[in-house]
């Protein structure tokens, strides 16, 4: 085993509240001790300010992780602030920061941060790039994400489409692509009567699954169009929503009327605690993801784990890592094609997909996640 090394993650973690990066950086925290590192996260005392965060609130209300080391330091809008987090990681001379990028707007305090942290010679940056070209484009995106770009050592992606965005900037640093892990955090698969009941659900109907936050490159629009459909409408299928508005509620409401599709969508529009999650995932037949664009997405790995089919669109990564047939439907981003996508899945059961999920599931796992990180570290050092 090698010598465990001294690492710190730059990015989302508690008190900021869960979802995919809080969660993920938690997890792989995790695992990393779990191999015998000494970890500690740095996240942010403010992400986002109030007027550029589209949720209720930015922070959980869910007890402290007891296991993990988390430093509330970092905000995002005071360049005094990264000076003096990026000296402090400077003077630690962690072996390895890791650093987590998503979106533009936080290239200025992370890339000033690890400019910083290199001048002591000793720590590998490297990052896991969630996005490279966000999804909602603004001015001055590209500028922010270059200055970002020029201050990692190597980096890691989970998709083949941000690595396809990484290699437009030509960084000329190392990469490597990674599949995302599963989210094995959530606990183990419940029945889907047992998840029903918790829930309030009926316990015979036909109901898929959208999760996570609501923004319009999700499709959920497109789902709700899909529902209308005929075919679905007589098949008595239910959509049930689960997750937060992150931007106006009011036209998908005005939607769901104008379609007369009430009757057929549940909506829990509220953010999905940790130890709810798997209610959700395995009350549903499907899990479906509608998006009009993506890169990866954390719900596939979450379905995977769980043993949910999906049904997906046919963008970003998605197909790739959901085989059409083997792990659920791939369709072609508009209402018709994914309401056939639907009645496909039923018509082919939940059980047919399950030796696929089982046998795909094995190659989503943090220790290949974990190796790739430190093979790009001992390279940044070479």
């Amino acid at each position: 085993m090698p010598d465990p090394k001294h690492i710190i993650i730059l990015g989302s973690a508690y008190p900021l509240r869960g979802g995919g990066l809080s969660t993920f950086n938690e997890r792989l925290a995790r695992e990393f001790m779990a191999a015998r590192h000494r970890v500690t996260i740095y996240t942010f005392s403010l992400q986002y300010p109030s007027f550029l965060f589209p949720g209720k609130t930015q922070y959980s209300t869910e007890p402290a992780p007891i296991d993990l080391d988390i430093k509330v330091t970092v905000n995002s809008i005071n360049p005094l602030n990264w000076l003096q987090v990026g000296r402090e990681l400077r003077t630690l001379k962690p072996d390895l920061l890791l650093v987590r990028y998503w979106i533009p707007f936080l290239g200025p305090a992370l890339g000033t941060i690890c400019n910083i942290v290199k001048k002591n010679k000793h720590t590998s940056v490297v990052c896991i790039a969630d996005n490279v070209i966000p999804h909602e484009k603004r001015p001055g995106d590209h500028i922010l994400t270059n200055y970002f770009l020029r201050s990692a050592h190597a980096f890691i992606t989970m998709s083949e489409q941000v690595m396809s965005d990484l290699y437009s900037f030509k960084t000329g640093k190392p990469a490597m692509l990674v599949d995302h892990p599963l989210y094995d955090n959530f606990g183990e698969a419940i029945s889907k009567k047992q998840a029903r009941e918790h829930l309030g659900l009926p316990p015979d109907d036909k109901i898929i699954l959208f999760f996570g936050f609501i923004r319009q490159y999700k499709g959920l629009d497109l789902l709700f169009d899909a529902m209308a459909d005929p075919s679905i409408k007589s098949n008595s299928v239910k959509l049930l929503v689960a997750g937060e508005f992150y931007q106006d509620s009011k036209p998908y409401l005005a939607q769901i009327e104008r379609l007369g599709i009430k009757e057929s969508v549940i909506l829990h529009s509220e953010f999905i605690s940790d130890q709810e999650v798997r209610y959700y995932c395995c009350a549903a037949d499907f899990i479906i993801q509608p998006y009009r664009q993506a890169t990866q997405s954390g719900v596939t790995p979450l379905a995977y784990h769980f043993e949910k089919p999906m049904i997906v669109t046919n963008v970003g990564g998605l197909p790739a890592m959901v085989k059409h047939g083997v792990t659920g439907v791939v369709t072609e981003p508009d209402a018709l094609s994914i309401a056939s996508g639907i009645a496909e899945a039923y018509k082919l059961g939940e059980e047919y997909f399950l030796p696929g999920l089982r046998e795909e599931k094995k190659k989503y796992s943090w220790k290949k996640l974990v190796d790739a990180i430190m093979i790009l570290a001992n390279q940044a050092k070479a």
